[in-house]
């Protein structure tokens, strides 16, 4: 499990500092089932930024989302896997930092398609990659590279009580 090293109350109205467990918990009990869009922030080679929403799931303490291979985001990520992913979660707004990479090892694959199909989307995995009968537009067509995000900062603001404004950190 990917714990914090380091929190910090960005909060300016007296408000206690968010436990990480808040959103990571809202992260593992609602996806996939609940309806929620990710956005995926990367960066073109330019230095340009992109960003798409994505279905992703959590999985095993990380979260994990996809991408065709002749998508923006996928090219990108390529060049330079640092990215961002921000989702407005039940009571809580999300915004995760860090660096996604592809996931080709057939165990992941398995275990991510297994919780994407859990959630309604018939996934399955070929060679190593996903593919389905059907996708969002924004994946370009199958099979898709999935990607796992490993955490650098999360920033959390509750938008139910309690109140409060949190940064965590991750060991990277």
């Amino acid at each position: 499990m990917n714990e914090p090293i380091s929190t910090h109350n960005l909060d300016r109205y007296g408000s206690a500092e968010l436990p990480w467990s808040r959103p990571r918990d809202v992260l593992a009990s609602d996806t996939p089932g609940a309806d929620l869009t990710f956005f995926v922030a990367t960066v073109r080679p330019d230095g340009r930024p992109h960003s798409a929403g994505v279905g992703a799931v959590w999985v095993d303490g990380a979260l994990y989302f996809t991408g065709g291979p002749g998508t923006r985001r996928s090219r990108n990520l390529a060049a330079n896997p640092a990215c961002s992913v921000s989702v407005r979660l039940r009571g809580i707004d999300l915004v995760l930092e860090g660096e996604a990479r592809r996931v080709t090892d057939s165990s992941t694959l398995e275990r991510v398609a297994a919780m994407y199909r859990a959630g309604g989307w018939p996934a399955s995995v070929e060679g190593d990659a996903l593919t389905a009968p059907y996708s969002a537009p924004s994946a370009g067509p199958a099979p898709w590279h999935l990607y796992r995000l490993t955490l650098h900062t999360a920033v959390g603001v509750a938008s139910a009580e309690p109140h409060g404004a949190t940064r965590w950190a991750f060991a990277h």
